[in-house]
């Protein structure tokens, strides 16, 4: 892969899912759940808060500042759309 997809579209699903679109075109359903550990990332635990996800850079990021790796989110979509 030459160059990282950035996600271009990310649609709420549900508990801590999110439904993302990358800019070639991949898309599926990412679970952040696993994710949600240590301080930057507590705040997300409040659904309410979580929901306040926003792209920046081309991945998910909150307004604490907390954001997860865009090929982290890349890599779970690519391996569990068969899912």
């Amino acid at each position: 892969m030459s160059s990282l997809p950035s996600v271009i579209r990310a649609d709420y699903r549900g508990e801590y899912r999110v439904y993302l679109v990358f800019s070639d075109r991949t898309e599926g359903v990412v679970d952040c759940a696993p994710w949600l550990r240590g301080p930057v990332f507590e705040p997300l635990k409040d659904v309410a808060f979580f929901k306040s996800f926003f792209l920046d850079g081309g991945t998910l990021a909150w307004p604490n500042g907390a954001d997860i790796a865009p090929e982290t989110l890349y890599e779970w979509v690519k391996s569990n759309r068969a899912a």
